[in-house]
């Protein structure tokens, strides 16, 4: 290989070189940015999340005390629909005689 060959492969090592090290640098800063933008988006997400759980508690204590108040008959409501499945609770004796058919 003749040394002028030689002269011109040197800068343009350097100079590929220089280009591969600018790249990278780029990369990695293009890389955290968007590592900060998800992890701000997932903070976010968590808070959302967080509220969502405490309404939902909320939701479910108020119905715990609807279906445990003695009050609220449940065992005989779900007995009616199981004796009428068509939804209809009425008194047999009281249906016109077209709903009996």
């Amino acid at each position: 290989m003749p040394v002028e060959y030689l002269a011109m492969m040197v800068p343009f090592a350097g100079i590929c070189a220089g280009m591969s090290i600018a790249f990278y640098a780029i990369s990695t800063t293009h890389r955290r940015k968007m590592m900060d933008k998800q992890a701000a988006i997932s903070t976010a997400q968590a808070k959302q999340n967080a509220v969502m759980i405490r309404d939902m508690q909320t939701r479910i204590q108020v119905l715990e005390k609807i279906v445990t108040d003695s009050g609220f008959d449940l065992a005989h409501r779900i007995e009616d629909l199981r004796a009428h499945p068509n939804g209809n609770t009425a008194n047999p004796q009281q249906l016109p005689a077209a709903e009996l058919r």
